[in-house]
């Protein structure tokens, strides 16, 4: 037990309002960069971008929809389901298209950073950078919880 004061229905309200608050953060920032990667394929420089660059544009451009589509679910479901006493469904599911969808807003941002670095310094800088970069997410959003939570046991 956690120590709170509160009934099983109360805990899955409280556990799908923290999700939702955490959506949020997610959410403004997918949309963010999907917008902006949506105006990069219509800019008048995206002709001249070699084959890879185009390859990783496409990969990240349909990560960043995918994470779209998977970090706005919830919401959808929580629609389609409300006043049917699905909460704890809900949460669990709706934790699950979270992960996934973290996993490629993630895949997403780094293949933004290749594309920025690989078009201002090119060559080894966009790689390393974003390797780095692909690592420090890597490190925040899984390594981290996962090896606090190894601590704590």
């Amino acid at each position: 037990m956690d120590g709170r004061d509160e009934t099983e229905l109360e805990r899955w309200d409280r556990n799908f309002n923290e999700l939702l608050q955490e959506l949020r953060v997610a959410q403004t920032g997918v949309q963010i960069l999907f917008a902006f990667l949506l105006t990069v394929a219509f800019s008048n420089r995206f002709a001249g971008v070699s084959g890879l660059e185009k390859w990783v544009f496409v990969v990240t451009l349909l990560c960043a929809a995918t994470a779209t589509a998977l970090l706005i679910a919830p919401v959808s479901y929580h629609r389609l389901v409300f006043r049917q006493g699905r909460k704890p469904e809900l949460v669990h599911v709706a934790t699950t298209l979270a992960k996934v969808g973290l996993l490629f807003l993630g895949a997403a941002i780094v293949g933004t950073v290749f594309l920025a670095l690989d078009e201002v310094a090119g060559g080894i800088v966009a790689v390393t950078g974003t390797v780095a970069v692909a690592l420090l997410y890597l490190s925040l959003w899984y390594l981290l919880p996962v090896v606090n939570g190894a601590r704590r046991a």
